[in-house]
């Protein structure tokens, strides 16, 4: 599978992602992770050592510069917009056990514009990474989708945005709909995470359709303080590890239909 996930900040998007990585890491051979996030922190998720973690490959100026070939020619920048990246997964992986982690990191926009060496390697790494390996890849990325152009996103088989009870987290999950649709990304499903009782399901189901929502994860104090405490996610701790297992289930039954 192919999967990228997204959500507003703050409602669980990279604990969702590390415990689904886990999940279907228990049963696929190779599970490769990619921290596409520019406050990424996936890597404490999965509980890598911060001596571990490498550098994220967007802010690796020398090796952009190699791949790109970027040139100051004084009036614009030139560089290739097809950089060689075929190498840099196995180059530049963490292995956690059953899941290996990349850390991409994205493009601060700001004063750059989207067109740049770096967001040009990102583009050609995330292509790479959704149609040419054979690995699942879960992309925890940020609710823009800037790496995600059309070529790529015909990589992807299902983009899962995590949703918490409150409306500014709904209306970043529909416009991240909506985004997925724009660049052809077919499958779009939710994940409610962090509910406290059932009138908050209840509002969640009536506005995005019950029928788009893989699962429910509940609020466990346990996972809230794993966090606190800068401590991996166990995708075992109870309702939660059972909330997992229905959403991994519920996308392979979704992806083949």
């Amino acid at each position: 599978m192919k999967l990228a996930v997204v959500g507003k900040g703050g409602v669980g998007k990279t604990t969702v992602t590390a415990a689904l990585a886990r999940r279907i890491g228990r049963d696929s051979q190779s599970v490769v992770v990619v921290d596409a996030d520019p406050d990424g922190n996936l890597a404490s998720a999965l509980g890598v050592p911060e001596a571990s973690v490498p550098e994220p490959i967007a802010e690796m100026n020398d090796l952009i510069v190699e791949r790109t070939d970027a040139k100051d020619e004084g009036a614009g920048l030139m560089f290739k917009l097809n950089p060689r990246v075929d190498d840099l997964p196995e180059r530049f992986l963490v292995d956690t056990g059953s899941v290996r982690l990349l850390v991409m990191g994205t493009v601060e926009l700001g004063g750059k514009g989207c067109m740049c060496p770096a967001g040009a390697l990102l583009k050609a790494l995330m292509q790479h990474l959704l149609l040419r390996v054979s690995d699942d890849i879960i992309l925890d990325m940020e609710a823009g989708l800037e790496h995600m152009g059309r070529a790529s996103a015909k990589g992807v088989d299902a983009m899962i945005a995590v949703v918490e009870p409150g409306m500014r987290s709904v209306q970043t999950a529909r416009r991240i709909q909506k985004l997925a649709q724009d660049i052809g990304i077919g499958h779009t499903f939710f994940v409610v995470n962090k509910v406290r009782e059932p009138a908050q399901l209840e509002k969640l189901e009536a506005t995005l359709g019950q029928k788009n929502i893989l699962g429910v994860l509940p609020y466990q104090e346990e996972i809230a303080n794993a966090d606190l405490c800068g401590q991996p996610i166990d995708p075992n701790m109870s309702a939660f590890g059972e909330g997992i297992d229905t959403i991994e289930k519920a996308l392979r039954n979704r992806i083949a239909e």
